[in-house]
């Protein structure tokens, strides 16, 4: 056999609690996919498996096991069977990575601008959930670090302080100097979410994912006909994993953007796919991370500069896999509102 697959787990800790309107994570458990082929001494690729607990439809029980037996899979193919592995976007993604990396020269999978380290990639300061006062120091920190556009995670501490918050900001800054987007992670309930997204409209917020929970197509498409912010889908994504389910949800809710992690969406085969077809029907997108580490975060900064192109159009949701107190060495670092490569330093 001439490709192998080795499989390995790492546990992660959180500079600092990450928060959302499900919970808060402290630690991150992801499974490392290590490529060697005969055919290539000395070469080696590494993908990350990332899956996000009790969200990605891939979070199985048996997780380590069926990513095992889709490794073994592969190396009797000799390459991915994507048909077979849309069920798992996550396996899927660290797979395609670690293969991706195998053959490529230097950690180089795409040869962009951004690779060459010639052009950043600008992303979102992102503000985690917490305590009023914890967000307000966070999200100050974000513009003073330089970032043009913050998101905030909302929907766990009351709606009234988190009015406050978005007060303070535009207070400081307006929207042509600072880009507001916001994150409900589903918090809303259908019948309430009209009326809280008019009351966050007088902050001239660019874009909010997610107000209400997923699989709920029919509300979610009223709220993108009658919502005075542009909605943006992430977790509805989560599952939809054929073609012509895809095509369906676009054409019956019609948001105004969707966003693309492709640990969750399909890997990069599968983000390729959603954004051909948001394309087609005029709906904005951008690509972002699931929490994962520097390995997966590398990979999907190289993807996004290949598939937008160099500088991206918008800013991406690239900086969280740089929230971990014992991340692997890495080839990328965010400089100011920028993920910026280094060539010579690519990861191990």
């Amino acid at each position: 056999m001439s490709l192998r697959l080795e499989v390995s787990s790492r546990l992660f800790h959180f500079k600092q609690p990450a928060g959302t309107s499900r919970g808060v994570y402290l630690t991150r458990r992801s499974w490392f996919v290590t490529a060697t082929d005969d055919a290539l001494p000395g070469k080696v690729g590494v993908g990350e498996c990332a899956p996000l607990p009790q969200l990605s439809c891939d979070d199985l029980p048996d997780y380590a096991h069926v990513l095992e037996a889709l490794c073994r899979l592969v190396e009797r193919k000799g390459g991915v069977d994507y048909a077979l592995m849309r069920p798992y976007p996550s396996m899927l993604f660290g797979i395609e990575t670690a293969l991706m990396m195998l053959h490529a020269e230097n950690g180089v999978i795409f040869d962009t601008p951004f690779t060459k380290g010639e052009v950043g990639i600008p992303i979102n300061g992102l503000v985690w959930m917490g305590r009023h006062d914890e967000m307000l120091r966070r999200m100050e920190e974000k513009v003073e670090q330089g970032f043009s556009c913050v998101k905030l995670k909302i929907g766990a501490i009351g709606l009234d302080e988190e009015l406050d918050l978005m007060r303070r900001l535009r207070k400081r800054f307006s929207p042509q100097v600072m880009e507001l987007r916001l994150d409900a992670n589903g918090a809303f309930q259908p019948d309430e979410a009209l009326k809280i997204l008019a009351s966050l409209e007088t902050f001239q917020v660019h874009s909010i994912e997610q107000p209400i929970r997923r699989g709920q197509w029919w509300e979610m498409a009223g709220l993108c006909r009658r919502s005075p912010i542009p909605i943006a889908l992430d977790e509805e994504l989560i599952g939809v994993n054929i073609a012509g389910m895809k095509c369906q949800l676009l054409d019956e809710i019609k948001p105004a953007y969707i966003i693309l992690k492709p640990s969750l969406h399909g890997g990069m085969h599968g983000a390729r796919e959603w954004i051909g077809m948001a394309e087609q029907r005029n709906i904005g997108s951008w690509v972002t991370s699931a929490l994962e580490s520097n390995v997966g975060l590398n990979a999907i900064a190289q993807f996004a500069a290949h598939v937008y192109g160099c500088p991206t159009p918008m800013p991406q949701g690239l900086g969280t896999g740089l929230l971990f107190t014992d991340n692997v060495e890495s080839p990328i670092s965010i400089e100011a509102d920028k993920l910026v490569y280094h060539p010579k330093h690519h990861a191990t």
